[in-house]
């Protein structure tokens, strides 16, 4: 089942990030990276074409407050964004009907892909969340094209899970694999429904 969550003001901070709520004084440095081509369709959403997109998405992050700002922490300039989303066909994965957990997606600007920020980012997550929020499990996927986001989430211990065709938010369906992470503090034992698109290897 998805668990509940909330940022509630809580404050992540690793060696070289900070993540946090975002705020609106923010809008600037989301734009700024969030406007760039080819950021946003790693993602599967339209790169902002003006700012004013960018604050109606703000606004959402705002109220929904589930989704971190990621932060340098030299200037506290945003350089990307990690939601922890309700993961998808809840009623359909029976493997997880006894046990808690949630997806996570992310997005870092361009300026910074290659430096490690977005593993570091990830894996400071992961830890509040199976350590701090409890939760049992954690799903995160990417498109095949996306080789990025794939090797950030092999280097978090995300295994394979399942193989998809993903709908992204621009409206076209792309082939995709979602991963899957257990939390290792606990003994979790999933009875996998639909073998037909099941990868995943114990």
């Amino acid at each position: 089942m998805n668990a509940e969550f909330r940022i509630n003001g809580v404050k992540i901070i690793t060696e070289r990030l900070f993540l946090r709520a975002f705020k609106q004084g923010d809008i600037n440095d989301f734009f700024e990276y969030a406007s760039v081509k080819g950021v946003g369709e790693m993602a599967g959403w339209q790169h902002h074409e003006n700012i004013q997109k960018s604050n109606e998405i703000l606004n959402s992050f705002i109220k929904e407050d589930k989704t971190f700002a990621i932060c340098l922490k030299e200037s506290g300039k945003v350089i990307g964004s990690l939601g922890v989303e309700k993961y998808g066909m809840e009623d359909k994965l029976t493997e997880f009907f006894s046990y808690k957990g949630r997806e996570i997606g992310y997005v870092l600007s361009k300026e910074y892909w290659g430096k490690g920020l977005m593993t570091e980012a990830v894996k400071a997550v992961i830890d509040y969340l199976f350590n701090e929020q409890n939760l049992d499990f954690l799903t995160c996927g990417y498109y095949d094209f996306n080789t990025r986001s794939k090797r950030v989430q092999e280097k978090c211990g995300f295994k394979p899970y399942r193989k998809l065709i993903m709908e992204t938010r621009m409206g076209t369906k792309e082939p995709g694999v979602l991963n899957l992470l257990l939390n290792p503090n606990k003994q979790i034992a999933l009875n996998f429904s639909h073998p037909e698109t099941l990868l995943y290897n114990k």
